[in-house]
């Protein structure tokens, strides 16, 4: 239970105070009157970093404790890195709350408080705390949001999470400070571009099932409603969802890309005008993760906390080509060791072999030393990346937000990079749908993880919660705040992984079934005693009883979710498949050097 301070009719300020001008100001108490110097006993001239959350009800006509000294101890709070929110009564003198006791004064300051409570975990959330906050009320109560979003990461790629091989400092803060969703998936895909329905179900709450990803049209999104409930909102980075949604979505925006990818050191990007229109497109002068981390971290320290913010960073890495910036790569010169589920090709046709671009990346049969290389500039790429997050953070600090501040790191999808004699994310293996998810912030537990089963569209709830907004109707995602404050142990038995109409799967806590349509097979995977998915158990008889369990959930998943596709009943092998010496086509955005190469 947290200590309580309530004051009514505070003088926050009774000294004179860097731009605040207190002539005239019936907070100019007199010495004799305090017994003591008026800057003694002055709030805003004693606080310390490390003071409680604070909020403030306060009227804007009020002429004896005027508006601006509530307004000045805010700042002061927010220099000295504490979280301190002003709710401010357009129109109301001193002393308002009594008189009119009618008014709904009392009924509107309750529900900001509870919303106030909620967001720093100490209430649950109740039909009053969730009510939308009206517009004056709204922004004192609500953290920032700082989203990171990685591009193609796997959820195995981060040192705190068990991988001994990589070096993610940063990172590794996050998760010692925040709380970790150790089986995140993405809900499949309906598309080889799997990022598009990845990112457009982040930003709606939904399933690829009941929306447009490639425009969103129709759609709520997430930093739209934010900015509809005060939050100053802004993005940098990969968007590829096209324009109208993000334009939709975002007040403010600088060096956002248009697209799915691009050479690193040459991103095309557009900022967002003062004429709320997007600038002819330039080409980025840096590499592309530094150059989103700088528009961060100028939108950093440009804003000027009148309004909490949403930002949205998209970076592009560790999404091939993978080309390391000079210095990165000689960390790495040892090369990762090959995963252990490296296969030199996968052995027959799961649907998404021919015309696929990333399965062209390298020759088959894959060797150890072409993925061992590709796995040493991909930790490259995600150290490089790990190493501009670690600046966001520090301007965060820098600017007196990061205790008042919810980070969510979290990627679009993972990656096969080996594993199983693949490449790409075009696969229901654990490898491309499963991705890092971290939350990190006031009311956040430090240092825990769950292993609850979820997905990228419960952070939109997730989120809406913390904050004290309303979620929109009908979303598929749930809030996951009830897992770390210990109210639930989970939001879901099972997840679905739909991948276009040529993979379907399903998995509950040991196993996952696979299931192929085109080809009629099946595969069963005891996770708890395989997790890396390389035994096939579908044939043994004595788990006849979990297949045929597992079909059927797979049946429910898909009636839920309005997914038709005929999915087999029984599984006959399938055809061999050897992709030795077939022709690959030149991939458009690879630098000459990784074309040579591989």
């Amino acid at each position: 239970v947290p200590n309580a301070l309530v004051l009514f009719n505070p003088a926050l300020v009774l000294a004179p105070l860097e731009g605040l001008d207190l002539q005239g100001f019936a907070t100019r108490v007199p010495e004799e009157r305090l017994g003591t110097a008026p800057r003694n006993l002055s709030p805003a001239h004693h606080v310390r970093r490390g003071a409680p959350p604070t909020i403030i009800f306060h009227g804007k006509a009020d002429t004896t404790v005027p508006y601006a000294t509530a307004e000045a101890f805010t700042r002061v709070m927010h220099a000295a890195g504490n979280r301190c929110e002003l709710a401010g009564y357009d129109d109301q003198p001193h002393g308002f709350f009594n008189y009119g006791r009618q008014n709904g004064r009392y009924a509107e300051t309750l529900a900001a408080l509870d919303r106030f409570l909620v967001s720093l975990g100490y209430l649950a959330p109740s039909p009053v705390a969730a009510e939308p906050a009206a517009p004056a009320a709204a922004t004192p109560t609500a953290p920032n949001i700082l989203f990171l979003f990685a591009d193609d990461q796997r959820a195995d790629t981060i040192a705190a999470h068990g991988n001994p091989r990589i070096k993610t400092p940063h990172l590794d803060s996050l998760v010692r400070s925040g709380f970790s969703f150790r089986r995140n998936y993405i809900f499949g895909s309906n598309s080889g571009a799997v990022c598009v329905p990845s990112r457009a179900m982040l930003m709606t709450g939904k399933t690829w099932f009941a929306l447009n990803t490639n425009t969103l049209a129709g759609e709520k999104l997430m930093p739209e409603l934010f900015g509809e409930n005060g939050y100053a909102t802004f993005a940098t980075g990969k968007w590829h969802n096209g324009q109208p949604s993000w334009l939709r979505a975002f007040q403010r925006g600088e060096a956002v890309m248009f697209g799915g990818m691009s050479d690193h050191t040459k991103v095309p990007v557009r900022d967002l005008g003062p004429d709320g229109k997007l600038t002819e497109q330039r080409v980025g002068e840096k590499f592309s993760t530094e150059l989103f981390a700088d528009a961060a971290i100028r939108f950093l320290e440009r804003h000027d906390g009148r309004k909490p913010f949403f930002l949205y960073t998209a970076f592009t890495a560790p999404h091939d080509p993978r080309q390391p910036p000079p210095g990165f790569p000689a960390n790495y010169a040892s090369r990762p060791p090959l995963p252990p589920n490296f296969l030199p090709q996968l052995p027959f046709d799961n649907g998404a072999m021919n015309g696929g671009r990333d399965e062209n990346l390298a020759a088959w049969p894959r060797t150890e030393a072409v993925i061992r290389d590709q796995l040493a500039e991909y930790y490259a790429m995600i150290e490089h990346l790990d190493a501009q997050i670690g600046r966001i953070l520090a301007a965060l600090r820098q600017t007196g937000r990061f205790d008042h501040t919810i980070i969510v790191y979290a990627a679009d999808n993972g990656l096969a990079l080996g594993s199983h004699g693949l490449l790409g994310k075009q696969s229901a293996f654990e490898h491309s749908m499963k991705v890092p998810l971290i939350f990190s912030g006031p009311g956040i537990p430090r240092g825990q993880s769950s292993q609850a089963f979820t997905y990228h569209h419960d952070i939109f709830p997730t989120l809406c919660e913390i904050a004290g907004l309303a979620a929109p109707p009908h979303l598929a995602g749930e809030s996951l705040r009830p897992i770390w404050q210990g109210r639930r142990e989970k939001i879901r038995d099972s997840v679905f992984l739909p991948y276009i109409q040529v993979q379907r799967a399903v998995r509950d806590e040991r196993w996952k079934l696979i299931c192929y349509p085109k080809i009629n097979y099946l595969q069963l995977f005891d996770l708890q005693n395989d997790p890396d998915e390389m035994r096939n158990v579908h044939d043994d008889p004595a788990h006849a009883p979990h297949v045929a369990r597992l079909l059927g959930l797979l049946r429910e998943w898909q009636t839920k979710v309005g997914d038709k596709l005929e999915v087999p009943a029984a599984s006959r092998p399938p055809a061999l498949l050897d992709l030795t010496g077939k022709e690959r086509k030149p991939d458009q955005w690879q630098p000459d050097w990784i074309v040579k190469k591989y």
